[in-house]
């Protein structure tokens, strides 16, 4: 209603100003008056209307406290955030477990498999699975199909063979090796086709799982052979949500055991992984727990869901009310003085904050809706659904810091961090060039000798390491002295490396957040404006608690209408 009326106003203002450039031709008479009146009187309506804009200004820039005491208005937003952190939190504590129960089952399966399947395997510690004889590949692979054979007889868990339809999936036996080649190592020659063949073996159980066929003939060529992998499914349930109020889920473990021999030395490498897909169990019934956690689950999930629709809303509105701010900002300073607003005043009028709750909104709403599905059995996604609570969760307490800024000593962290950013990133750009030029370099160089330096990935968790002051002595005494000018190299690389990141680059990354802290601590203090815009708020004296800002709203249409209608009998009779 504030603008209607004040487009009114300048509309008026401009007939005005017309009708007084006209009469400046007519003669000197009694009707010259009027327009001169007209003229100042114009001329305060327009100083009013840059009053009204720096008070509406000032009001936006305005805390949620601050704002009551000028409006009188209830801070519903802040109490409405202070209530989705609470909320927010409960849910994501309560997934996380749910989210821990299927990691830690998914985790100790892996580890149980690894027992069951492989032999010997407690034995061998944490030293890497490796044979090195053509028996041990033979009474490996044997032992595998064995212990597949006697599983209800030795596990202690709930495991079932995959069945489909009728029958059980069996138990697959490939081997992949060169198609053809004769291999003379004496001689110092060779012949290789280097085409792929493989060939596979399946072994089905019987219909009578006490019986089983006899174990396959297979024969491997051990020369020519790239790798043996066996696969197999297993089925099994788990309980342990039970006792937490949720529904089980089902878990297909697809096994694979490798026994990698690529590069030919002599040694053959064993390895056990699995893949997992959790599955909505068929036919379940669940007695003794009770029905109704799970429809409260949901329904909190509901009322999560409709906490963060209603606070986006009135982000989105108060987002949208900075911009139209922002553009009648701007045509003031266009019209008025003649000079274009720079974006870093217009960025002032787009609250972060804000953008950062509409994010976190928007991830928790995504999350709690896979959340109500996976309560429901209709998904399983429970990787996906923890990655959009955990984020929305993270923005919602950082968005928290929103409200430590009211507070003049919590705010110069805050606005550190603002002023500090951009020559960070700056810096940072710079600074990585060199980063990756050091990675580029050992992972070519110390790679082969270095097991921290084998891929690009485990390079850079290296280096970014040794820069926080980490692992240092481990790193320079796990160089294999084997080579020794890539031994000397190594000595020279990781001594550059640690003097010019940690005293040099480090320490100027230091420099730029303090020197920025001294310079918003300096501004504090002094008090003055820093740009256009705060100039433009410092003129305005009016307290929250002055009264100004408060707005008539039970008058205010019928007011514009009165304005209005005044306005245009003026214009008219004036021309007549």
């Amino acid at each position: 209603m504030c603008q209607c009326t004040q487009l009114n106003v300048n509309n008026s203002g401009i007939s005005d100003m017309q009708e007084s450039s006209d009469n400046e031709y007519n003669e000197y008479d009694t009707d010259a008056t009027p327009s001169w009146a007209e003229h100042q009187h114009h001329s305060v309506e327009e100083l009013d209307n840059v009053e009204s804009l720096r008070r509406k200004i000032k009001y936006y820039f305005m805390n949620p406290c601050e704002k009551y005491h000028a409006r009188g208005r209830k801070p519903w937003k802040l109490l409405l955030q202070i209530v989705k952190i609470a909320i927010i939190t409960i849910q994501l504590m309560s997934f996380g477990l749910s989210n821990q129960m299927v990691v830690t089952f998914k985790e100790e399966n892996l580890m149980t498999f690894r027992h069951l399947f492989l032999k010997d395997y407690a034995h061998r510690g944490m030293e890497t699975y490796a044979i090195y004889t053509r028996k041990d590949v033979y009474d490996h692979i044997d032992y595998v199909i064995e212990q597949y054979e006697l599983l209800h007889n030795i596990t202690t868990g709930n495991h079932e063979y995959e069945k489909i339809g009728a029958a059980y999936t069996p138990l697959s036996l490939c081997q992949e090796y060169y198609r053809n080649g004769t291999i003379y190592p004496g001689n110092e020659t060779f012949e290789i086709d280097a085409q792929v063949q493989t060939d596979c073996v399946e072994v089905y159980p019987k219909k009578n799982l006490s019986q089983w066929e006899v174990l396959p003939k297979y024969e491997l060529h051990f020369k020519r052979m790239l790798s043996v992998r066996i696969t197999f499914v297993l089925k099994a349930i788990n309980l342990q949500t039970v006792r937490h109020r949720e529904l089980p889920d089902c878990y297909d473990f697809t096994v694979i055991i490798t026994f990698d021999n690529q590069v030919h030395s002599g040694r053959i490498t064993v390895d056990l992984e699995n893949d997992v897909d959790i599955n909505e169990c068929r036919d379940w019934k669940v007695t003794g727990a009770a029905a109704k956690s799970i429809f409260l689950t949901v329904l909190f999930d509901c009322l999560i869901i409709i906490t963060c629709i209603t606070s986006l809303t009135l982000c989105t509105r108060s987002v949208i009310s900075g911009i139209l701010l922002q553009s009648e900002y701007s045509i003031y300073c266009r019209d008025h003085c003649s000079k274009k607003v720079p974006l870093s005043d217009k960025l002032e009028f787009v609250n972060g904050w804000y953008i950062l709750i509409i994010a976190s909104d928007t991830l928790t709403i995504i999350g709690s809706i896979l959340k109500m599905e996976i309560q429901t059995k209709v998904l399983t996604s429970y990787d996906v659904c923890s990655i959009f609570l955990g984020t929305g969760t993270m923005f919602v307490w950082i968005g928290a810091l929103r409200y430590m800024g009211y507070f003049r000593k919590y705010n110069i962290l805050i606005l550190t961090l603002r002023a500090a950013f951009p020559n960070v990133i700056r810096f940072l750009c710079c600074a990585g060039i060199i980063y990756l030029s050091y990675c580029f370099c050992g992972w070519i160089v110390l790679g082969p000798y270095h097991e921290k330096f084998r891929t690009l990935n485990t390079v850079s968790e290296c280096l970014f390491s040794l820069i926080n002051g980490d692992d240092m002595f481990p790193t320079f005494m796990n160089m294999k002295h084997k080579s020794s000018l890539v031994w000397v190299f190594s000595r020279v690389y990781l001594y550059t490396f640690v003097s010019l990141f940690i005293y040099m680059i480090l320490s100027l990354f230091i420099t730029i957040i303090t020197d920025t802290y001294d310079t918003i601590k300096q501004q504090q203090q002094s008090e003055t404006p820093t740009s256009e815009l705060h100039k433009f708020l410092s003129l305005c004296k009016d307290l929250p608690n002055s009264g100004v800002y408060r707005l008539n709203e039970t008058s205010s249409f019928l007011d514009c209408c009165l304005n209005r209608c005044r306005r245009h009998q003026d214009r008219l009779t004036s021309e007549a």
